[in-house]
């Protein structure tokens, strides 16, 4: 099974509750909406504010705000803010790391494989993660995904 990290999941969630409204939030305050940790949400922000994705402000009323509108930040720009860049396997992004690859021609498909899982999440945004997703759009086997 494929799956991102708990901490990913947690900086989608994030990311979608700060551009919700829009507001500036505290890691504290967020956190508790959000019901985790506030150290969890402290270093998730970080990250996330490093990557440009959020600003952050000191003070007593400062916080953390999305830097543009949630339709113009993908899931993609999130999982990579987190994880690095978006690939099934090492070799998807960096030529060298596994010693089978001179025995090896699968890199090619991976790289492919790699390509499109980074397109489709490219195309969801945070706006849209935040909207109940109509039925017609859920795909329904393999010949529908291969269209989608």
């Amino acid at each position: 099974m494929l799956r991102i990290s708990k901490l990913t999941d947690y900086a989608i969630v994030m990311m979608v509750e700060l551009a919700r409204d829009g507001e500036m939030l505290s890691a504290h305050v967020l956190a508790e909406r959000l019901r985790i940790e506030t150290p969890t949400a402290s270093k998730l922000l970080k990250l996330l504010s490093g990557s440009g994705l959020l600003e952050s402000y000191r003070g007593a009323s400062g916080g953390y705000r999305v830097s543009r509108a949630a339709g113009d930040i993908s899931v993609a720009e999130v999982i990579a803010a987190i994880e690095g860049p978006i690939a099934m396997t090492e070799c998807s992004v960096h030529k060298g790391l596994c010693s089978y690859e001179d025995n090896c021609g699968l890199r090619a498909n991976w790289q492919r494989i790699s390509a499109a899982v980074a397109r489709a999440l490219q195309q969801v945004s945070l706006a849209e993660m935040s909207a109940p997703m109509k039925i017609s759009r859920i795909p329904l086997n393999i010949t529908t995904l291969n269209a989608w």
